[in-house]
């Protein structure tokens, strides 16, 4: 039976959990609870400034996430949106969900008159980039962080 995607519930969370502590260790990083109980919230909240987010529902087992949200852009009149988080469980990768989870986004944008979709990556993440370059365009910008103050 092949995945749906759907708008994350409340219902999901032990599920998304799980993907979404995959995807930060696969990123060498993990967060406190507090940020775990607060991202959920926020993920299902109806604050239209907050993230959304997607999942890919196959018969009650969640294989994979996205988050997303809009904001406001200098360049355009329009908000764009930004894919913050992509992940798809390892055992369900090379079926097409990190396809479809990306093209939803892109109908969530659409559907909202957002003209522009965009995200980041790291460049060792080589699997997931042969996606994105089908299904997207890379770009030359080179990310810049603050350094932690002190």
């Amino acid at each position: 039976m092949p995945a749906t995607i759907r708008p994350l519930r409340p219902d999901d969370h032990d599920q998304w959990r799980h993907l979404w502590t995959g995807y930060l260790q696969f990123y060498q990083t993990s967060v406190p609870e507090e940020v775990y109980t607060s991202t959920f919230a926020r993920l299902l909240g109806d604050d239209p400034r907050d993230f959304s987010a997607l999942v890919a529902d196959q018969d009650g087992h969640l294989l994979g996430l996205t988050h997303y949200l809009f904001h406001r852009h200098c360049w355009k009149i329009e908000e764009v949106c930004y894919l913050q988080d992509l992940y798809v469980a390892p055992e369900a990768r090379g079926t097409g969900l990190g396809r479809a989870l990306i093209e939803a986004v892109y109908a969530a944008a659409d559907a909202a008159g957002a003209p522009a979709v965009y995200w980041l990556t790291q460049d060792f993440n080589h699997e997931a980039r042969q996606l994105y370059d089908r299904v997207a365009k890379v770009t030359p910008f080179i990310r810049y962080n603050r350094p932690p103050p002190g």
